[in-house]
């Protein structure tokens, strides 16, 4: 198959009726295993490591998806509308539609989170559709985030505006304040994983940052007890924020897909 990958997005419909939204991915033909890119929360497929994992897909000859949750990037959707559950079918719509074959599944920050729901949803429902999952590579992630990064440490006065009003334009240190809705902080206790053993049937690589002020590197050993699985790596980077985009950090999200890929 080709390496080759349009400039502009696919676009699938996920949901029904009122919720009907166009999902927005880009995909790239190639060999197996193949990437599957999970963004963080209010990220998207065009950023630094997301184009730099498709571009390493392309000098191997990989396949590599990438998309973006509803109310994201180039896909349909209201970002106040979102929620765990709803961008979990998006992640599932998505897979199902792009992906054959074994699919490695590289998740940032939230996208971490996103890519454990995923590969507990295909372990629940067993063998169906094209793909299947080969391994985890987990950047900085931020699993139960709504709950224990959020909620828990959010004041009094937080709490209360949420209640009542619905919704809390949080701050942010990576441009404009954006929504914490009820809603998403609500729905998103349905899909917390860290109360238990954490399923997933395959090989996981977590890649965790000392300096990262977002989500605490104490979150990452936490995550790790609960995976059962033997094959499972955490790699602490000394100096590595949140992002982990520079060049080193790059390579080393590179070296755990080549490492996991084999």
């Amino acid at each position: 198959m080709s390496a080759t990958v349009s400039n502009n997005p696919t676009f699938i419909e996920v949901g029904g009726g009122d919720d009907l939204r166009r999902i927005a991915m880009r995909a790239r033909d190639g060999a197996a295993p193949g990437l599957f890119w999970m963004s963080g929360f209010k990220s998207d497929m065009q950023g630094g490591k997301a184009v730099a994992l498709d571009a390493w897909a392309a000098e191997h000859g990989r396949a590599c998806i990438r998309f973006d949750y509803s109310g994201h990037g180039e896909s349909g959707g209201a970002f106040v509308d979102g929620t765990i559950g709803r961008w979990l079918e998006d992640s599932l719509a998505v897979f199902d539609a792009a992906c054959q074959g074994p699919q490695i599944v590289i998740g940032s920050s939230m996208g971490g989170w996103m890519a454990l729901l995923l590969a507990r949803a295909l372990a629940r429902r067993g063998r169906v559709g094209r793909a299947t999952l080969k391994g985890l590579v987990l950047i900085a992630p931020a699993p139960d985030f709504t709950e224990e990064l959020m909620w828990k440490g959010f004041s009094p006065e937080i709490r209360e505006q949420i209640e009542t009003a619905g919704v809390w334009m949080r701050p942010s240190d990576y441009g404009e304040p954006y929504p914490i809705t009820r809603a998403l902080i609500e729905e998103g206790r349905h899909h917390l994983l860290l109360g238990g053993s954490i399923e997933v049937g395959c090989p996981v690589r977590i890649l965790q940052g000392r300096q990262d002020p977002d989500v605490p590197w104490q979150h990452a050993f936490r995550l790790a007890e609960r995976l059962p699985s033997e094959d499972v790596v955490l790699t602490m980077i000394p100096d590595g924020d949140h992002r982990l985009s520079r060049p080193r950090d790059l390579e080393r999200i590179i070296a755990a897909v080549s490492e996991i890929s084999k």
